[in-house]
């Protein structure tokens, strides 16, 4: 019972951290100076054009980009995990992840107001829904294996190391297979609700 409470308890507080770190980043979107704003909002601005004229890479190319890409953030989670001294480089990547998105929301809704929370809810949230929840759950493993680590060589705690390390890397794995879900959502399904919106994301409709 303590173990499940213990593992509830490293979920809550890295889900807080993730959050945290979104609000940090959208607040980061009012601090960039005017000039910086416009530089941004043009970017932002080709992008949706580009998406609008129907531009893109290729759904395979795309998915294997955005595989890879996620595949990065859990190997580095699992190396920060067995490294035992790598828990705040955990704690900082969540934060750091949660800062990304909500500085993307951030951005977008600054560029395009309610249309840009319409945005974000296609071209962001499809795979976030589904790889934050995946990284929270590799940031706890890891954690959590760290913490165990600590105990059994620094004070001696019984318990054997092998079969806590294959449960976390089972759990690595087995994340793996949701971020590759998030990439094929990322590669195929994003791309044709991106194409839907980007019409009402007009340059004549940004707010700078």
């Amino acid at each position: 019972m303590s173990v499940i409470k213990n593992q509830l308890s490293l979920y809550v507080f890295v889900s807080v951290l993730f959050v945290v770190g979104a609000i940090f980043g959208a607040l980061m979107v009012n601090a960039l100076t005017l000039e910086q704003q416009q530089e941004l909002a043009q970017d932002v601005d080709q992008y949706v054009q580009l998406m609008n004229d129907g531009a893109g890479i290729g759904e395979a190319h795309s998915f294997w980009e955005r595989f890879f890409f996620h595949s990065k953030w859990l190997l580095v989670l699992w190396v920060l995990g067995i490294t035992v001294v790598g828990i705040p480089g955990v704690l900082a990547l969540n934060f750091l992840k949660g800062a990304l998105v909500g500085f993307s929301v951030g951005t977008l809704i600054n560029q395009y107001a309610w249309k840009g929370v319409l945005f974000s809810l296609v071209s962001i949230a499809p795979q976030n829904l589904i790889a934050v929840p995946a990284m929270i759950i590799t940031s706890a493993a890891a954690i959590s294996f760290s913490i165990f680590v600590i105990k059994n060589r620094l004070f001696r705690q019984t318990g054997e190391l092998a079969p806590q390390l294959g449960s976390f890397t089972s759990t690595a794995m087995l994340m793996l297979i949701l971020f590759a879900g998030a990439a094929l959502l990322e590669a195929y399904i994003s791309p044709t609700l991106i194409a839907w919106v980007s019409p009402l994301l007009s340059s004549g409709n940004a707010t700078i």
